[in-house]
């Protein structure tokens, strides 16, 4: 996100969880607005929570600017609020306290963050990520709108451009301990064949084709990466202990009948199988360097 300097000084509000203000300005955004801030300003707005309605009506204010774009860092902890908030900010062009007859299309700019649907915790099953939030917000956006909800910027596994920051965080890295050599193979270890391995393996094709053919667009999702990539190659690691779990790996296998197994990447990605398989399976990280030192012919110490 903070390759996305463009909407740095614009006013935002932003969901999430934990020190949500902090974690923004630190990415770069430095006009930011909470949920209760937004809350607190129009408290007519979150209606779901019985005990939070108000018992008289407020006079209605006209001093709060209007919000100038959405920022989706992670799973907020009041879902019905924050659906209903970004909502209202998406359906009102930046003004919830007003109200349009028609909602503007396309809508405020919106820029988020980890696309995991799900995620695995100390439970037995999975746990809803972030990707789940924003399932919902499509949904209700599409059902209210019939339109579809559209991202300025979509980060996180397995776009493309997360990894593409990641290679450039250690190029830098290999820079400040004076090597000189590029790094033409990169290794990518994860717990989920959806995010971690698809992703792995989508930057794995964007290198062999620039490496062919010189860059691809990307498209939608981000700006275009500062710097030729000199890696040519990323190669995916499966861990089974997260997601993945090779005693019922039913992410990877096929359904019943011979059928795909539901997918559950995001929207805008488009499903190949063939993506969700890993090069290598191990059991945890520790194996996953070990293998990768054996492939780079380096003896672990």
């Amino acid at each position: 996100m903070k390759l996305f300097s463009e909407y740095h000084e614009k006013r935002m509000l932003v969901s999430g969880q934990g020190p949500v203000v902090e974690n923004a300005q630190g990415l770069g955004f430095r006009n930011v607005v909470t949920m209760d801030e937004l809350r607190m300003a129009f408290p007519l707005l979150d209606m779901v929570d019985l005990e939070r309605r108000l018992k008289t009506t407020p006079l209605p204010r006209n001093d709060f600017p209007p919000i100038e774009g959405v920022l989706l860092l992670g799973e907020p902890v009041r879902w019905e609020t924050s659906l209903q908030l970004i909502m209202d900010v998406l359906l009102s062009n930046g003004s919830p306290g007003t109200g349009l007859a028609t909602p503007p299309y396309p809508h405020l700019p919106i820029l988020a963050s980890n696309m995991d649907l799900l995620w695995m915790a100390e439970a037995k099953m999975p746990r809803f990520g972030h990707g789940t939030f924003l399932l919902c917000l499509e949904t209700i956006y599409q059902k209210v709108t019939g339109k579809e909800l559209r991202y300025e910027g979509l980060m996180g596994k397995p776009s493309i451009l997360t990894y593409q920051y990641a290679q450039d965080l250690i190029r830098r890295q290999a820079e400040r301990r004076g090597w000189v050599a590029p790094i033409r193979k990169l290794y990518a270890v994860g717990d989920n064949p959806m995010s971690d391995i698809y992703g792995a393996n989508l930057f794995h094709q964007y290198l062999q084709k620039a490496t062919r053919d010189g860059a691809p667009e990307l498209g939608a999702g981000g700006p275009q990466q500062q710097q030729p990539s000199a890696s040519q190659s990323c190669i995916s690691i499966l861990v089974c202990t997260g997601v993945y779990n090779p005693r019922n790996p039913q992410s990877t296998e096929p359904v019943l009948g011979g059928g795909q197994p539901p997918f559950h990447g995001h929207r805008d990605l488009c499903f190949s199988p063939g993506l969700m398989e890993a090069s290598h399976v191990v059991n945890d990280v520790n194996e996953a360097v070990q293998l990768v030192f054996r492939k780079e012919g380096w003896a672990s110490e």
